[in-house]
């Protein structure tokens, strides 16, 4: 291991920056390209697939997150190093570099700046750090060496650039709240908007995975259309110059940057997998390498691109690449807060009402929904049988459930669960109704049954229609029976009075009697002293007798 002093890069830079413009001409003689698929980047197979490849141990988790540091202070350190391979006669020097608080520290740039991708322009590192501040830089992402258009899942600064379309190949990317993400990701997980992406890239190989080489199930993973022309292997398999990112136990950002030559210096990728892991690297995933490998220090002060030199000339250019990762010092992520805050120091300053890392969260109002609710970004949600602002508040006697909105069917209100609307015999504790309260309730229950018991006794009683026919039909028989019993009382003492028992009858004429039988008056002339009593009537006739 062998530190450079920076007078030592700058003039390492001029020399490369002179022999580079001497001999132009020659940039386009040895490319040093090294490409992972013949026809694009990545298998066009869907996600199940690579869940399909996956060791059990995984079950559907197809990528790992990490809880990024988050500490102020040292934004981030770097140093070169000089590595003797063992079993083979070549050394291999290279940059790694330790990032704290990636979230506000790391970008995914896109080539000469915002909309790089969609022009299909290509850039070197130094010119896209140099304009974005880099305090350092290194090549990321694959391109098409033809036209430039850049491949796979692109997210820069908040911003989605670009998606695969579902293409399966490992990832790295920070989402919102900071979690660093490695591995590979469906659509769903890249248009995710819970916790979106603020930083998104694609590589090719998952080296490590939770502290462990996981070159094998990339294989398996990312490649089954590719492995039949042998060029995935190939690139798997030769020496070359490497990027990759990964991240150490602290959630501390790790780059990793090694200068080479395709098939003469360099490391292949079983070989860089096991010295990041040496190097405390949990998950890391391999980026854009070969003549692309390139890093730059504060911007453009010194430059190392991959040792892409002719070995008799010894000279050294720098080529043009797509996305790059930067490193800033530390800023607000997003730049203005969501709009809802002040940047100092590198962080958001919330106004009031907001919070979040980027303020992106509305506060409660009143910001304090206490045990028996939830805060969201319209104020407090009462969980069942509360209600009020701050859901301090029991649903009234008689009511339950959310927003106290549904009616008890309780026989007895008083005993109506708030939170399920169950009859229970007893409240639940939390209630904490009074002695007041139960008397209130008592006594509302007193007054309904004696109103009830009211209108009972003031209801008329309700007959049926046959009820009723009966009743009639019985009234008319009775009145009918009753007044035939009295025309036949009548009839006979009538006859009891003109005819008594026991005595003399005398001379009658016969249409005295019908007349007398039948009730009626006729206009048959009536002996003299009709109106007299019966007495009377008695007399005159014993008298007639006597005299005869």
């Amino acid at each position: 291991m062998a530190l450079v002093s920076a007078k030592h890069l700058c003039l390492r830079l001029l020399l490369c920056v002179q022999l580079y413009v001497a001999k132009t001409a020659r940039s386009s003689v040895d490319d040093d390209v090294l490409l992972p698929y013949a026809h694009g980047h990545g298998p066009s197979h869907s996600h199940r697939h690579v869940r399909d490849c996956q060791p059990l141990i995984h079950g559907n988790t197809t990528h790992e997150s990490w809880a990024a540091d988050n500490h102020s202070g040292l934004v981030s350190t770097s140093r070169m190093f000089v590595k003797n391979m063992q079993g083979a006669p070549r050394w291999v020097h290279g940059h790694m570099t330790v990032v704290h608080d990636p979230l506000r520290t790391v970008s995914v740039l896109e080539p000469g700046g915002p909309g790089g991708c969609g022009m299909n322009q290509r850039s070197t590192v130094k010119e896209t750090a140099r304009t974005a501040g880099c305090l350092y830089a290194q090549n990321a992402g694959f391109f098409r060496t033809q036209s430039g258009h850049c491949l796979g899942n692109v997210v820069s600064d908040g911003r989605r650039v670009q998606d695969s379309g579902g293409v399966q190949n490992a990832q790295f990317g920070i989402r919102r709240d900071g979690t660093l993400v490695f591995g590979y990701l469906s659509q769903d997980d890249v248009l995710d908007q819970s916790n979106p992406f603020v930083q998104l890239v694609s590589g090719v190989v998952w080296l490590l995975r939770d502290g462990e080489v996981y070159i094998n199930q990339s294989l398996k993973a990312e490649c089954d259309e590719t492995q039949e022309t042998g060029h995935f292997h190939n690139f798997v398999d030769v020496v070359s110059a490497r990027t990759a990112v990964g991240h150490d136990a602290d959630g501390n950002l790790l780059l990793f940057q090694i200068d080479g030559k395709t098939s003469v210096r360099g490391m292949n990728l079983w070989e860089f997998a096991e010295f990041m892991k040496q190097s405390g690297a949990i998950n890391a995933i391999n980026l854009d390498g070969g003549g692309s490998s390139t890093f730059v220090v504060d911007g453009s002060l010194a430059s190392y691109p991959s040792d892409h030199c002719d070995n008799d000339e010894r000279w050294c250019c720098e080529r043009r690449v797509s996305t790059i990762l930067c490193v800033h010092p530390r800023r607000c992520q997003p730049s203005n807060c969501s709009g809802n805050g002040d940047c100092i120091d590198g962080r958001c300053q919330c106004r009031q009402g907001w919070q979040g890392v980027g303020c992106e969260a509305r506060v409660c109002l009143p910001p304090v929904c206490g045990p028996r609710g939830i805060c969201t970004a319209s104020g407090c949600v009462c969980h069942a049988g509360w209600r009020g602002h701050n859901c301090n508040q029991v649903c009234p006697l008689g009511f339950f459930g959310l927003s106290c909105t549904q009616q008890c069917r309780c026989d007895d209100p008083c005993l109506c669960d708030p939170q399920t609307g169950s009859c229970n015999a007893t409240l639940p504790e939390e209630t904490n109704l009074t002695l007041h309260t139960a008397g209130q309730c008592l006594a509302k229950q007193m007054f309904t049954l004696w109103r009830r018991e009211e209108e009972a006794r003031r209801e008329p009683p309700h007959l049926t229609e046959r009820t009723w026919l009966i009743l009639i039909l019985s009234l008319t028989l009775l009145l009918a029976a009753s007044l035939l019993l009295h025309l036949e009382r009548g009839c006979r003492g009538s006859l009891a009075v003109r005819f008594p028992k026991h005595r003399d009858y005398s001379y009658l004429p016969l249409t005295d009697r019908a007349a007398a039988c039948a009730g009626g008056d006729t206009e048959t002339p009536r002996r003299r002293h009709d109106s007299d009593s019966q007495d009377e009537v008695w007399s005159q006739t014993r008298s007639g007798s006597s005299e005869l």
